[in-house]
């Protein structure tokens, strides 16, 4: 897919979400890159470039004190090249850009992988 289209496809998972969460996204960069880089991969513990699909970097708003303006943004990369590998057809690939936009959010706000585990399992198990 090219850069472009994929990019604007980040843009429309952006634009999805519910506007309480699009208001609370300040000082935080989205950005696409081909791959994650060797320093990304060790930074969570990866060793395949292409298991990472995106990554938040930054100090989640939970997390946050008063001090905490005048800081550098936070940045989310989404990676390219392992959501196409993952996510084959351009449909698939739409929903693994929005799954990923979301998971990386959710991380924005404080919310740990385990949690957004048991939350995918509580949904699941609901049918939904």
């Amino acid at each position: 897919m090219e850069r472009e289209r994929f990019e604007e496809l980040v843009a429309e998972a952006l634009e999805g979400l519910p506007q309480e969460f699009q208001q609370k996204l300040e000082n935080i960069a989205i950005v696409v890159e081909d791959w994650p880089s060797p320093e990304q991969l060790a930074s969570v513990g990866f060793r395949h470039r292409g298991d990472l699909l995106g990554l938040y970097e930054g100090i989640p708003l939970t997390k946050r004190g008063r001090r905490m303006s005048m800081v550098l943004p936070d940045k989310i990369t989404i990676f390219q090249k392992p959501i196409e590998r993952v996510y084959r057809s351009d449909r698939e690939i739409m929903r693994g850009i929005g799954e990923t936009v979301r998971h990386e959010i959710a991380h924005h706000f404080g919310i740990s992988d385990k949690r957004l585990k048991e939350i995918e399992q509580k949904k699941s198990n609901q049918g939904g």
